[in-house]
């Protein structure tokens, strides 16, 4: 692949031609990445879809539940839906139980 210029390429999902300059060419070349098919808006849009749907992939929000603490009865949040059956620890409680093992 020539680096000499800017390359024009045509996005995937919206049809539009996008620059894919010099220096981008050269940081994909570099890390060995394939040239990319989608404009940068289309990128994004599709990045967004995915965080929306939950693909597996880590997300900036983390969902917070409420439990009560199985050893001094405190309200605490974790970041997981708590089990019947099993005991949940608040942070202090949780730290002093893993100190005993």
């Amino acid at each position: 692949m020539s680096l000499a210029t800017d390359k024009i390429l045509v996005c995937r999902d919206c049809g539009r031609e996008f620059t894919f300059t010099v220096g981008e060419q050269a940081f994909y070349a570099e890390r060995g990445f394939v040239p990319p098919s989608r404009c940068v808006s289309c990128r994004a849009n599709r990045r967004a879809e995915r965080q929306m749907q939950g693909d597996g992939k880590p997300s900036t929000t983390r969902q917070l539940h409420n439990a009560i603490c199985a050893d001094c009865g405190r309200e605490t949040m974790v970041p997981f839906e708590p089990r019947a059956g099993r005991p949940v620890y608040c942070r202090d409680c949780f730290a002093r139980q893993r100190e005993r093992y």
